[in-house]
């Protein structure tokens, strides 16, 4: 099922969200629908805060084919590169903007996958920036929030004139 995307600047997007208790049903089916929505959006990552669930679950696929996707729920990162690089970055609650963003070159995490088990995945490149820019969802920061506050404001603007004129069709 697909699920609405939040928008910036939602105020909802700055919920932190809450750790799962139990990697249940119900959380296997929203991780089945965030990939849905994910994959719909054409995005390679998604946070549950931003389809207005607040816990602690991201769904990424950087793969070519779109078919390795990664779930981590209760992400925590557990190792940073001393390394950073600046990286275009968009995402599915602010469509159309893209930016550079400051991120750790490489990152070791400490999540658990649909069935609960406790894992560490190591990431750099793409996959690396994609889990820091989610796992940021979780704690309740979009990417503009990196940008100055000049170009914060005039991004925020231009979605909120976007969604008014999307509701007026």
């Amino acid at each position: 099922m697909l699920l609405p995307i939040l928008c910036f600047p939602d105020p909802k997007l700055h919920k932190v969200a809450k750790p799962v208790a139990v990697v249940d049903d119900r959380i296997k089916t929203l991780v089945a629908n965030m990939l849905e929505t994910m994959y719909d959006a054409k995005g390679i990552g998604l946070a549950a805060t931003q389809v207005d669930v607040h816990e602690r679950v991201i769904v990424i696929d950087v793969s070519e084919e779109r078919d390795e996707p990664l779930v981590l729920i209760n992400p925590e990162l557990v190792w940073t590169s001393p390394e950073t690089h600046l990286n275009e970055e968009g995402c599915l609650s602010v469509p159309g903007i893209y930016d550079g963003v400051q991120r750790f070159d490489a990152v070791h995490v400490r999540a658990q996958d649909l069935t609960g088990t406790a894992r560490v995945i190591e990431a750099d490149e793409l996959l690396a920036v994609c889990i820091q820019h989610e796992m940021d969802h979780l704690m309740g920061k979009v990417f503009v929030e990196y940008l100055s506050p000049l170009k914060r404001d005039r991004i925020k603007k231009k979605m909120i004139k976007a969604q008014r004129e999307e509701a007026q069709q």
